[in-house]
């Protein structure tokens, strides 16, 4: 999918002037930039947003992280310890309706950045702060595998012999993105009803922990503790992963309807109505008799047999597949890599607008190419 600008984007003629760096603001930022807005990335003149220097893997010396989380927005670079470009990002802040950052607490107010000082000057603004933590005064930094060990999920997460695994991807840094767009729309909505901006807050630890849902509901509300339990699902049965006679597949039993489906499918009709098994509780009840079934009858057929069957019989089912293989069937963005004749590759936002895929119009940039032309822009009143 080529870049493309819509119609008449959501977020069209929304200024966001974006102080993040790393993944959860950036990849939130990226996603506005999809719906419309104008977005301005600040960076330290000389080296930029850390990522920029992640790696390898690079594509022509651009990092291939930091061109995932950063297509849509023009760079400006502002060295903000230096008085003159100090007061060009303030400039910059009062003409923007967004303003996002993830400095440690207390870093804008020293900068004469922060909510309460843009505020007091321009109500309407609406400033969000990702930090690790809701405590304004705890100063730890918030990075996504210490903020995942925090949340107990690695506790939950990995073979039910082994020790904790985090997420292989940075669910942290990714879902604190998420709600700060979420947080950050619900704001714009209510300025255009009222007026009054915001002071938003998204606290890394908050977003990762809220993820726990019914795990948290099962400890907090059942008395019962969460464990690992590999690749099964606590109370659901069977809802999980397990190998066919030539791959894994995922077996999505989520009601008794499909149960008995599977049973059909499986030659063995009378399991579905089995008194042991018949239904989900009784499922998760015997679930070490279930397996005692299950696993022996599905190792004996091969992947593809049995999703060709599965499907016909409205069963959810699918395979277990390697990154390499989810990305070959997948809709990507496509944009011209900034200095070489090239072709970056991106995954798009998760949202269809209209029946079509909102997509930033331009690529990432390079540090600072964007400079003169934003301060020309913004500020020419």
């Amino acid at each position: 999918m080529p870049a493309t600008s819509q119609s008449a984007p959501l977020l069209d003629g929304v200024r966001v002037l974006d102080f993040t760096r790393v993944l959860a603001g950036p990849y939130g930022t990226m996603h506005l930039a999809d719906l419309g807005a104008d977005v301005v990335k600040v960076e330290r003149p000389g080296s930029g947003d850390d990522t920029r220097h992640y790696g390898p893997p690079f594509q022509h010396g651009l990092s291939t992280y930091f061109s995932s989380i950063n297509r849509g927005k023009r760079s400006v670079a502002l060295d903000l310890k230096l008085p003159d470009d100090r007061l060009q990002a303030r400039k910059l802040a009062l003409v923007s309706d967004v303003i996002i950052e993830n400095f440690r607490p207390g870093v804008m107010a020293q900068l004469g950045l922060d909510a309460d000082t843009l505020r007091a000057e321009r109500p309407s603004l609406i400033c969000c702060s990702i930090r690790a933590f809701a405590d304004p005064h705890d100063p730890r930094p918030g990075y996504d595998l210490m903020i995942q060990g925090l949340s107990g999920i690695p506790s939950i997460t990995g073979p039910v012999d082994s020790g904790p695994w985090k997420c292989g991807a940075s669910i942290a840094d990714m879902s604190s993105g998420m709600h700060a767009v979420q947080a950050i729309c619900a704001a714009l909505f209510r300025r255009e009803r009222t007026g009054v901006g915001a002071s938003l807050v998204v606290p890394l630890m908050d977003a990762q922990r809220a993820m726990l849902t019914y795990h948290a509901g099962a400890w907090l509300n059942g008395d019962v503790p969460a464990r690992k339990r590999g690749n099964h699902h606590p109370s659901i049965h069977p809802f999980c992963v397990l190998p066919t006679s030539d791959a894994h597949i995922c077996l999505c039993i989520g009601n008794d309807k499909f149960w008995r489906a599977f049973c059909e499918v499986a030659g063995a009709p009378e399991r579905g109505t089995d008194p042991r098994f018949a239904t989900n509780q009784d499922r998760v009840r015997n679930r070490e008799a279930v397996d005692a079934w299950l696993e022996p009858v599905v190792a004996q057929r091969t992947l593809e047999s049995w999703l060709i069957a599965l499907t016909a019989a409205g069963v959810p089912a699918g395979p277990m597949r390697s990154v390499e293989d989810a990305l070959r069937d997948t809709e990507l963005v496509t944009h011209p890599h900034p200095s070489h004749d090239a072709q970056i590759r991106s995954l798009p936002v998760p949202v269809l607008v209209d029946g079509d895929r909102p997509v930033a119009s331009r690529g990432p940039a390079l540090l600072g190419a964007d400079t003169k032309a934003v301060l020309a822009e913004w500020l020419s009143g």
